[in-house]
Parts: C-alpha cells; sequence; structure tokens
C-alpha cells in the first residue's frame, strides 16, 4: 500500500471513532433532557437526511477539490453540529448538522482509493478501510458509553474555570465537548493527504444541473448487470446496519435490562464480528468472486430474529459477533465491485454520491419507519423480527435477480465479470 493510504486510515478512524462516539452521547443527551423515544430512534434518520438531499452535489464536490481538502471541510461542518448541541441547538438538527458533514466526506473518503490504488488491491484497500472504520465504530460506541458514565464524567464535570462558563452541566455535554478535539484531530490528519494527481473536474456554475447528471448516474449504475446486483445488497446491508446500531440498544434494554453505557458496549460486539469478517474477505475474496457470498446475506436475516429469544449476555456476545462477521464478509467484496463498476461507468466521487444516496435513502425510510413504530407503542422484539425478515427476504429476491440475469443476459455480465477478474489480477 502507498503511504498516502495509512494517512487516509488515520483520518477517516479518528473521524469515525467521534461519529459513533457522538451518537451514544445524542442518544443520552436525549434521555437526560426528558425527550420521548421516538426521538432517540429518529437520531438514525437525521443523521441520514443530508445524505440523500445532498446526493447529486456532493459527488461532484468531492471530484472539483483535492479529497483531502474535501475531507477537512466534512469535519469542520461536523464541529460545528457539535457546537450547536452544546450551546442550545435542538439535539436532532444539530445531529443532521454532523450528518451533513459525513454526507460529504464519504465520497471523498472512498472516492481517493481508486485515484491512489490499483484496481488489484480495492478489495484489500476496502477490507483494511472497513476493517478500520468498524474497529473505530466499536472503540467509538465504548468510549461514547464511557464518556457519559459517572466514573468519568464526574470528573470532567468538576474542573472549574473561573473566568469561562462553557455551559457544560450534564455529562453528555461534557462527552461532546471532548469529541471536538477527537474532530479536530481527524481533521489535521486530513491536511497530510497527498495529492493523487488526478484531473479535478470542475463543479457546474448552476448547481441545479448536477440533477440530471445525477439521475443518469443512478440510472446507468442501477442497469449495470452487476452494478445493480451490488448496489442492491450494500443499500440493504447498510439500511439495516445503520438502524440496528440503536435498535440493539433499545433491545439489550429490554432483554438484558442495561442502560446506555452497557447497551453500547454491547453494540460494540457486533462491530468485532464485522471487522474479523470484512478483514478475512479482504484477504480471501476477488472482485469478480463478489456476487457468491449473496447467500450469507439471507443467513444474517435469519440470524437477527433469533435475537429475541435471547436474554443472557454470555449467549448473546458470541452471536452477536458471527452477526457481524457474517455481515463484514458480505459487504467487503460487494462494496469493492461496487466501486470498480462505478469508477469505470461515471467517475469515482459520482459513483460513491449515487450509492450514499441509495444506501441513505435505505437507512431514512427504514429509521422513519422505525420511528413512527416506536411513537405507536411497537417494541424492540417486534422491530427485530422486522428487520430480520426484511433482510432475509429482499436477499432472497436480489439473489434470484442475479440468477434471471446470468440466464437472460449472460454475454454481458460474462463480459463484465472478465473484466473485473483481468483488472484484479493486473490492475
Amino acid at each position: 500500500m502507498k503511504r498516502g493510504f495509512y494517512t487516509i486510515m488515520s483520518a477517516q478512524f479518528f473521524s469515525s471513532l467521534a461519529d459513533n462516539a457522538l451518537f451514544v452521547a445524542a442518544v443520552e443527551l436525549l434521555r437526560t433532557g426528558g425527550a420521548p423515544e421516538w426521538q432517540r430512534a429518529a437520531l438514525v434518520p437525521m443523521f441520514a437526511l443530508f445524505y440523500v438531499v445532498l446526493a447529486p452535489f456532493v459527488g461532484a464536490f468531492a471530484d472539483a477539490l483535492p479529497k483531502g481538502r474535501v475531507m477537512f471541510i466534512s469535519n469542520s461542518i461536523k464541529v460545528v453540529g457539535c457546537l450547536m448541541m452544546l450551546f442550545g441547538g435542538h439535539p436532532l438538527l444539530a445531529y443532521a448538522v454532523v450528518g451533513l458533514g459525513a454526507a460529504a466526506y464519504s465520497p471523498a473518503k472512498y472516492g481517493i482509493l481508486t485515484e491512489l490504488l490499483p484496481v488489484s488491491q480495492l478489495v484489500k484497500a476496502n477490507g483494511w478501510i472497513e476493517g478500520l472504520t468498524i474497529a473505530s465504530i466499536i472503540l467509538g460506541i465504548l468510549l461514547g458509553g464511557t464518556l457519559i458514565s459517572q466514573a468519568v464524567s464526574a470528573p470532567l464535570l468538576a474542573l472549574d474555570f473561573p473566568a469561562l462558563n462553557t455551559g457544560i452541566d450534564t455529562s453528555p455535554e461534557a462527552a461532546i465537548a471532548l469529541l471536538i478535539a477527537v474532530y479536530l484531530l481527524a481533521a489535521w490528519f486530513n491536511t497530510r493527504i497527498p495529492h493523487t494527481g488526478v484531473e479535478m473536474r470542475p463543479m457546474p456554475r448552476n448547481a441545479m444541473a448536477l440533477l440530471p447528471d445525477f439521475w443518469s448516474c443512478n440510472t446507468r449504475l442501477w442497469r449495470d448487470k452487476l452494478g445493480q446486483i451490488s448496489l442492491s445488497t450494500t443499500t440493504l446491508f447498510w439500511g439495516v446496519s445503520g438502524n440496528l446500531r440503536y435498535i440493539i440498544l433499545a433491545w439489550a434494554g429490554a432483554a438484558l435490562g442495561y442502560g446506555t453505557t452497557q447497551a453500547s458496549a454491547l453494540t460494540g460486539v457486533v462491530a468485532v464480528g464485522t471487522a474479523v469478517g470484512a478483514v478475512v474477505a479482504s484477504m480471501r475474496m476477488r472482485l469478480d468472486m463478489a456476487t457468491s457470498v449473496m447467500p450469507l446475506g439471507i443467513g444474517m436475516g435469519l440470524l437477527v430474529i433469533l435475537m429475541n429469544f435471547i436474554d443472557n449476555v454470555w449467549v448473546a456476545a458470541p452471536f452477536l459477533i458471527l452477526l457481524g462477521a457474517l455481515g463484514g464478509f458480505l459487504v467487503v467484496p460487494m462494496n469493492a465491485l461496487l466501486q470498480h463498476r462505478g469508477h469505470n461507468l461515471m467517475g469515482a466521487g459520482r459513483s460513491i454520491a449515487v450509492q450514499n444516496f441509495n444506501e441513505q435513502a435505505c437507512i431514512l425510510g427504514l429509521g422513519a419507519l422505525y420511528a413512527l413504530s416506536t411513537g405507536v407503542g411497537m417494541s424492540a422484539f417486534g422491530a427485530i423480527t422486522g428487520f430480520g425478515l426484511i433482510v432475509a427476504g429482499v436477499m432472497w429476491l436480489i439473489q434470484r435477480w442475479h440468477a434471471s440475469n446470468l440466464v437472460k443476459h449472460k454475454p454481458e455480465v460474462d463480459r463484465l465479470l472478465e473484466i473485473a477478474r483481468h483488472d484484479n489480477s493486473h490492475g
């Protein structure tokens, strides 16, 4: 791997670490503020909101500037969202602003991989990036749970600055203040990311002109016989995984009697398994083999339903690790295949923006459905059953879709697989 890859990994690690710790802090901020349950559930779709709204623009923005600079600007926006959360803004609105920063960050984070590395290293690079991202999820969730705990927050709140009244009076507020420093550290790493030498694509003067271009890119990827399969799989996976972050918190409270700090640790256990699955996939899978992992998605959905029968943490922990491992092994090759097809069809930034639009729209839709269901009294157990059935059922349909393509469009699918096989071997 080139040296710049490790700088990208460092920047991604600290930015994602803060994102996930902030999620736990925001949940606790709403809980201690007496907000209803549906508002805590709504944090997930609010984070996804700007991914969907700005999808036509962020990909072109990522392609118009050096991607290190785009990532720096994005982390700065996340800091603004944290400050809003600290000083009077509604947590849902402030968390949406953090999501705005994340929406701008993602096309640059993944797009730079295709600029910096040969195709033959894409699956491996995705494995390391996903593995590191998942490690940051684990540590971020644990960090957030630790920062809001009485043992850590009490000494922080006891710090006295006579000449300065910060207005920080609660444990989640103290946690958020510390996380600003983590975002600033990530921003410093962004300034060290090297230029790749790839020619920039200027933004059009009329931003609305990007809408038909984005729609064309979205349509092109959905019509591609490999792009549509990888895009539908990653869309489903991230749509469900994004919401499972909160559902597992709710489930741990209902099934195990856990508070936010303990439940956040259990959420991190899923990410441990995902990291293992991601790294194993990066070592064993090739681009042309990516579609062979689809049956794991069906198994993952059925396993989710079995959570309803677990009420012991010693059973829950290894079960959640297995669940995460299946997801990690599923998403890494599919993500790499999607990047490869998107890069060939339209360029890295636009491709990632299309991917984010679809994945985050799924998170937004499923999250809104869950928040609405929570508002009318649906339990965490019911949500888990519903999400498991959605994953298993939709993954079965995607598998049948690919099988149909192999019959009806065999020459085209074979050609695309041969391109992937060739690029993986010679890229």
